[in-house]
């Protein structure tokens, strides 16, 4: 799919473990089931409320468009037949910092930072699985609960 920079199942395994910070935000520590993939995850749970074991599929992408044509990070309520149709959660946010021991090697370790307008993220794993990801560059990241 063009655009998607990733794309992965995640089970919630803690729930602001550190106590909570805001009252309206949760700071979720998932991992993903098919890259197994570390994820600390900032959401608004005034809007979109998630609780340990919940499973949400997660999807980060430089646009909505399914065609992966590029935007202008401005979003329109009529816009239609995006991938934000599909979901139930979108936020938009840049990423500000990637870091780890990427030397070429098959088993390097990355995390990339997000921030989406203050509520963080970082998604931890192996390189390859980040390939696409530069500093400085915008995602869209798409969150949507699956029943289990």
């Amino acid at each position: 799919m063009a655009g998607v920079l990733f794309e992965d199942i995640f089970d919630v395994k803690d729930v602001d473990p550190n106590g909570k910070q805001f009252d309206r935000v949760a700071r979720l520590f998932c991992e993903s089931e098919s890259f197994k993939m570390d994820l600390i995850l900032d959401v608004n749970t005034q809007i979109y409320p998630v609780v340990l074991r919940d499973k949400f599929r997660l999807l980060l992408a430089t646009t909505l468009q399914e065609d992966g044509a590029p935007d202008d990070g401005s979003y329109t309520a009529s816009l239609e037949g995006t991938r934000a149709d599909t979901f139930e959660y979108v936020m938009y946010g840049r990423i500000y910092r990637i870091e780890g021991d990427d030397f070429g090697d098959s088993n390097a370790i990355l995390s990339a930072y997000i921030s989406y307008g203050g509520l963080l993220m970082r998604l931890k794993g192996a390189a390859n699985n980040l390939h696409g990801m530069e500093v400085g560059q915008t995602v869209y990241l798409l969150m949507k609960k699956l029943a289990f």
